[in-house]
């Protein structure tokens, strides 16, 4: 929490009372994803007339700032910045339990190496499959 109100006074956003709160939601997810319905249903039950777009708003703000870190699929879902020194790095996400794992590596020269000549704009990489914990599970 110290350390998300930091870079909000960092890129000059107020600290109110409806920010933290949301910040607080979202610190309880580090290693897994929430959907932003879940996020708006627990903000309303705070703030019963707050607006879808105060909550995507402020969502888009985090994200643009590094607090949260958005994955697309079958819909939005979010998560807590997982790792604040480093904002570039990817994901492996149990497809079983929801778990989060950050990868350290990222093999993006590898594929520039493939590439000559092109210019890479960006990227996006998680990998799925089964966490230890469920691997473990299913096998026993």
């Amino acid at each position: 929490m110290e350390k998300a109100i930091e870079i909000l006074k960092q890129n000059n956003y107020k600290i109110t009372k409806q920010r933290t709160d949301l910040i607080d939601f979202l610190g309880k997810f580090t290693v897994q994803y929430v959907s932003i319905n879940d996020i708006a249903n627990y903000m309303r039950s705070l703030y019963p007339g707050m607006s879808n777009n105060t909550i995507y708003r402020n969502l888009k703000e985090f994200a643009d700032i590094g607090l949260v870190e958005y994955q697309e699929k079958d819909k939005t879902l979010v998560k807590y910045q997982c790792d604040f020194t480093h904002r570039h790095h990817h994901h492996f996400v149990c497809k079983n339990c929801g778990k989060v794992t950050e990868l350290k590596a990222c093999p993006m020269e590898f594929f520039a190496d493939q590439l000559p000549g092109y210019t890479i704009e960006g990227h996006a990489i998680e990998v799925y499959g089964l966490c230890a914990d469920c691997t473990k599970k299913l096998n026993a």
